[in-house]
């Protein structure tokens, strides 16, 4: 009966840790980030969810002879504040599985 005890201990821990991950989550898929090109003349803002929620541009980028280079500032904010989503990912939701080999896992 002693196995039990620990079992139980074992599975209240794991619920408090899921608990935890979860908050994390939420609170990552509030946060927001901006991811910025061009000197600043180009801004891409997302979730962290990654979803894009606004895109800004200085009058002064938007060319209408040089399309393509409007094109690769946007690409290049947008990438820009995808690794920043990672990255804060990675970081916050990276100290629950610190230590555990589970392939997968952030």
């Amino acid at each position: 009966m002693r196995g039990m005890g620990n079992m139980n201990n074992m599975m209240k821990q794991m619920q408090k840790m899921q608990k935890k991950m979860m908050e994390a989550q939420e609170e990552l898929a509030a946060q927001v980030f901006e991811g910025v090109a061009g000197g600043g003349m180009v801004k891409v803002v997302i979730s962290g969810e990654k979803k894009v929620t606004d895109v800004i541009l200085d009058e002064s980028v938007v060319d209408p002879e040089d399309i393509e280079m409007l094109q690769d500032l946007i690409i290049i904010a947008t990438n820009e504040a995808i690794k920043k989503v990672d990255e804060t990912t990675n970081a916050t939701m990276g100290q629950f599985t610190k230590g555990m080999n589970l392939p997968g896992m952030f």
